[in-house]
């Protein structure tokens, strides 16, 4: 049975992966941390498109929870392959690094590049075995030119770009690709507290992205058409830079 684990995935564009990969008819493994009402929400969808929905309850930047909780789903289900690993999870704690706390910035490194290392290193096995894979990283246009308050977001998003690019290169023979997708502004949560009409005059689309839209990027890379590609950062921010 194939399966699709995507972290982060009961709100914003973690839930919006997690109904798109369902739509291409993949089992969905829904991970998340505290919101299990938005976690039952998003199972629930999966499900009435006809796929299996499963939640796993772990902090990606925590390696003991995730070695509990994954390693155990993953031994205790050996003919439940994950062929997409989407790895969405991330938080945000902004401010000068003046300013900024040692948990602020440990808690952000963890979640973006600890979450990448916890995981992956634990799903690329059964991908090597397998030989098919793909490892898509949601990063952000912060982890590219930097940004203003965000020095350990930026630092985080930059770490899984490099992470990824190098990982593509160790996997590339056993049919696995690895890639990167880095969102501008898209209307989430996470967007919660900023005035979008500060903001728009810095997109030439003069718009903020969408859920479904970074979703739909994440479903091309996923797909059989894309196996070509790896290693790659593919911006969707409506030409910001």
């Amino acid at each position: 049975m194939n399966y699709a684990l995507v972290t982060g995935g009961s709100r914003g564009i973690g839930r919006a992966i997690c109904l798109k990969l369902a739509d291409q008819g993949y089992n969905v493994l829904i991970n998340y941390v505290a919101n299990q009402a938005s976690a039952e929400e998003v199972q629930a969808l999966v499900r009435s498109k006809g796929v299996e929905a499963e939640l796993l309850r772990f902090d990606v930047g925590k390696g003991e929870e995730v070695e509990q909780v994954l390693a155990g789903w993953l031994a205790a289900n050996p003919t439940k392959h994950v062929e997409v690993l989407v790895n969405n999870a991330g938080i945000r704690q902004d401010g000068l690094l003046m300013l900024m706390t040692n948990p602020e910035w440990q808690q952000v490194m963890d979640a973006s590049a600890g979450g990448f290392f916890n995981v992956t290193r634990l799903i690329i096995r059964g991908m090597i075995r397998q030989k098919v894979g793909r490892v898509i990283s949601i990063v952000s246009l912060s982890g590219l030119k930097g940004q203003l308050g965000q020095t350990n977001y930026s630092a985080a998003k930059a770490a899984v770009i490099g992470a990824t690019k190098a990982l593509a290169q160790e996997v590339g023979r056993k049919r696995v690709t690895v890639n990167a997708v880095a969102p501008g502004l898209i209307r989430t949560e996470m967007l919660q507290g900023l005035r979008e009409e500060d903001y728009l005059p810095l997109i030439p689309m003069h718009r903020f992205g969408e859920p479904e839209e970074v979703a739909d990027l994440v479903a091309f890379l996923a797909s059989p058409q894309a196996a070509y590609i790896s290693g790659q950062v593919i911006s969707i921010n409506g030409a910001q830079y």
